[in-house]
């Protein structure tokens, strides 16, 4: 009997459709029921932080596992873009990768070919597993598959990483652009002045030019509602909004100030 067909990636059809999607940053839950909350809140996807988070290998595989049964996607940012964080995170059946600290061109192709298989990439095999469903699939449509589901995000966080955007834009495979906004900032002398605002801009619309021009899709991070539209406006179409802690934090902040405001008698 023929294995049966894993779900398209929702998250990746989206965007080749030119979809907005809208996510948020996981950064402290860790249990995987998490995704049943943030899909019912009316979410498209969410973004695992490994790079700043304490999750574990094993909280990233119960994740995706209860993402493909959801149909809801999973995008995880690693520690490094490196050939054995990306080798894991896919063969544990992540399909979206959001690589962080991405420099030149030399290293965005290097991040492809660890995402793809033969002939597009020298991904290490690995036989059936949660990134096959448990199934065995002939390997030549095993490898068509898995080259044609994944999504990777390259992030731009720096002044040289910038100077090398349309290089880095060019790469085959790499799907998506975006910026760190916080380490872009850092890095440029911006971080927490007045200017930090106009520089993210600029960078940012030099990041959408760069992507329309080698057909790649935009990805931004931000934290308030008028930013979302902001970053729309600009060409995002996936949009990052917040986090986990940001959002439990400022939500509950706002509700025990009014509770502990004294009600004027009327």
């Amino acid at each position: 009997m023929a294995a049966p067909a894993l779900p398209e990636n929702a998250y990746r059809a989206r965007a080749e459709r030119g979809e907005v999607q809208i996510g948020t940053w996981i950064t402290m839950i860790r249990t995987p029921s998490v995704l049943t909350l943030l899909q019912t809140a009316g979410l498209d996807y969410a973004r695992l932080d490994l790079e700043h988070s304490a999750f574990s290998i094993e909280t990233v595989a119960d994740m995706a596992s209860l993402a493909r049964a959801l149909d809801f996607p999973l995008v995880v940012r690693p520690p490094e873009g490196n050939r054995e964080w990306i080798t894991r995170l896919l063969d544990v059946g992540v399909w979206n990768l959001h690589i962080p600290q991405v420099e030149d061109a030399r290293q965005a192709a290097e991040v492809v070919a660890a995402t793809r298989y033969a002939p597009l990439g020298s991904r290490g095999m690995y036989g059936s597993g949660p990134h096959t469903g448990f199934h065995v699939r002939p390997p030549a449509e095993h490898l068509a598959t898995a080259n044609a589901r994944v999504h990777v995000t390259a992030m731009l966080e720096s002044k040289h990483a910038f100077d090398h955007l349309d290089e880095i834009a060019a790469v085959p495979g790499i799907d998506a652009l975006t910026i760190g906004p916080t380490d872009l900032s850092q890095d440029l002398g911006v971080l927490g002045t007045p200017a930090q605002r106009d520089v993210l801009r600029e960078h940012r619309v030099r990041l959408g030019e760069a992507a329309r021009k080698h057909g790649k899709t935009v990805a931004m991070a931000v934290d308030t509602i008028e930013a979302v539209r902001e970053v729309i406006a600009l060409g995002a179409t996936i949009i990052n909004y917040s986090s986990d802690t940001n959002v439990l934090r400022s939500t509950y902040a706002a509700a025990v100030a009014e509770i502990r405001t004294p009600k004027e008698r009327s």
